[in-house]
């Protein structure tokens, strides 16, 4: 009498670990992706969608973990005194019935008129239901909390959409790129201060910077000429300007604010030209009129002449190799 073997098929809509598994598992396995499944399911309501895709993955690699060490496909062969044994696979063999017992691991025999074949028969059509349903409730769970809406945001290039979200992002022709928005302050000019000092009669305009922590941005591209999009409801793209900053030692200087002793102040900054066309309800693409020279550069929200201290800044490298000093 053959054994059936246990195997998982590849539903589609799994995830990854449960996709792959191509191999005998035991019940125990199935039970535990499926504990896992819904012990994350129950906090979908807190997560975010990166949050869920972490624990996509880590479903994913509790499950190949799981498989990683040796796992048997098992039958409980029923003797007529209503004990079992477990095994890996028996038949019979004239009035004998041969198994390989899993317990000590090696083949034994036993008379074929002690074996109750109607209960083995039985129990692995039981085990085996159980196997699909637990296998179904995964796929269902897969289905309802890591299922991923189709993207329909605004097509920017062939297979390349910018996110439902709100935010500025970069394509530089092969990545879409999320620009990271940072927080300028603003910090008094110390040395336009100390020399005003110096003079008998302040001549010179107090100045004020806005300034950026850190030397370098940490968005870094080598495409020159590469293509903004700015996707706000409120139309915030239209507002938006390209700066070219400052490098210092530990800083970036974003712009400068003159005043005269309780002069009205004025702002200066280094606007770089844009292309500026609304392509999309609340979506504007800014293009470079001309190829971004290697350096440190923003897109800030300019408002009736009024910079917002909160700017998306960025880096262009070179594609030349660095000279070695």
């Amino acid at each position: 009498m053959p054994h059936d073997e246990y195997s998982c098929s590849s539903g589609q809509g799994l995830p990854l670990g449960l996709r792959v598994l191509r191999t005998n598992l035991t019940t125990d396995f199935y039970t535990g992706c499926s504990r896992l499944c819904r012990a994350i399911a129950w906090n979908r309501m807190a997560l975010h969608l990166p949050a869920r895709a972490a624990c996509f993955a880590l479903l994913s690699l509790g499950c190949l973990a799981a498989f990683s060490r040796p796992t048997y496909a098992q039958t409980k062969l029923y003797l007529k005194d209503g004990s079992y044994q477990l095994v890996k696979s028996y038949q019979i063999e004239g009035d004998r019935v041969r198994y390989y017992s899993l317990d000590r691991s090696q083949w034994e025999e036993v008379p074929v008129s002690l074996v109750d074949f109607k209960a083995t028969q039985a129990a692995a059509a039981a085990e085996k239901e159980q196997q699909k349903q637990v296998l179904q409730d995964a796929e269902k769970t897969a289905q309802e909390n890591y299922h991923l809406p189709a993207n329909t945001g605004y097509l920017i290039a062939p297979g390349v959409r910018l996110p439902q979200g709100e935010g500025v992002y970069a394509y530089d022709g092969m990545r879409l790129i999320t620009l990271i928005q940072s927080q300028g302050s603003i910090e008094r000019d110390k040395k336009r201060t100390a020399l005003n000092m110096a003079l008998p009669d302040p001549i010179l305009k107090s100045r004020s910077l806005v300034i950026l922590p850190g030397a370098t941005a940490g968005v870094r591209m080598i495409n020159p000429s590469p293509v903004f999009y700015a996707h706000f409801t409120d139309g915030t793209g239209a507002d938006i300007q390209l700066l070219r900053l400052k490098a210092r030692k530990n800083d970036r200087i974003v712009e400068g604010l003159e005043a005269r002793f309780k002069g009205t102040p004025t702002e200066s900054r280094a606007d770089i030209p844009l292309e500026r066309a609304q392509v999309a309800p609340g979506v504007y693409s800014l293009k470079v009129t001309q190829p971004l020279t290697p350096g440190e550069y923003a897109l800030a929200e300019v408002d009736q002449k009024k910079l917002n201290l909160d700017v998306w800044d960025f880096g262009v490298d070179s594609l030349a190799p660095k000279a070695r000093k």
